[in-house]
């Protein structure tokens, strides 16, 4: 039983950090990528005979170079593992946020009531922040939804994750005889392995929502 949820535990560790890379690529590729080239643009487009207007385009350009310096900074924190579970669940669960808050293409309402926590649990940490990379994924690949509630608070010794969408919704029923279905098999055997309980509730063109209770520490 050890042995098996030191493997499972390792398996986990490694999603999660293939799940960071991949953010990490896509934010290079799609935010810091367009800064620096919009910052090309700009300083190609100088022309020095016109200083009123060069100045203008100047200070645009360090804008966008101070914008790029930011964006790069917080991928090195994500590189060196601070924001993952290291400062506690809530700050890696705020993070998983801000990168979904980033795309623009959701409206969002969040309650984060994990910050500061007295006590911890690094091993159900990853756990917990897997769980929501998986519900998030699951969201953006299949739902169609444009809006995600996301609630989430410690309370009689149990963490609370609740996710809540408007989306397309399915038939939980079929899914549940597909084993990889909507990746349901795999967040099912994540709460199992940390003897929590999750509710599910999804119908046709009405969304779907997921509760999950997790004994914590």
């Amino acid at each position: 039983m050890k042995q098996k949820f030191e493997a499972e535990m390792l398996q986990t560790l490694v999603e999660v950090q293939d799940q960071t890379m991949q953010t990490i690529a896509t934010e290079l590729h799609d935010n810091v990528g367009q800064l620096l080239s919009l910052t090309t643009l700009t300083l190609n487009s100088i022309n020095l005979g016109d200083s009123e207007k060069a100045g203008k385009k100047i200070e645009s350009s360090l804008s966008l170079v101070n914008k790029s310096i930011k964006e790069l900074r917080e991928l090195a924190k994500l590189l060196h593992g601070e924001q993952l579970v290291e400062n506690g669940i809530g700050h890696a669960i705020e993070q998983e946020i801000n990168w979904l808050s980033k795309s623009g293409a959701y409206e969002l309402k969040v309650s984060n009531q994990l910050f500061d926590l007295q006590v911890a649990s690094p091993n159900k940490d990853l756990i917990i922040l897997r769980l929501l990379q998986e519900i998030i994924n699951n969201i953006i690949k299949h739902a169609k939804a444009s809006y995600i509630e996301i609630d989430c608070y410690y309370a009689h010794e149990t963490l609370y994750l609740k996710v809540k969408e408007n989306g397309i919704g399915f038939s939980y029923d079929e899914k549940k005889q597909k084993k990889t279905g909507m990746g349901l098999n795999s967040i099912y055997k994540r709460i199992e392995m940390i003897n929590g309980k999750l509710v599910l509730n999804s119908k046709l063109n009405k969304g779907t929502s997921i509760a999950i209770e997790i004994p914590y520490p």
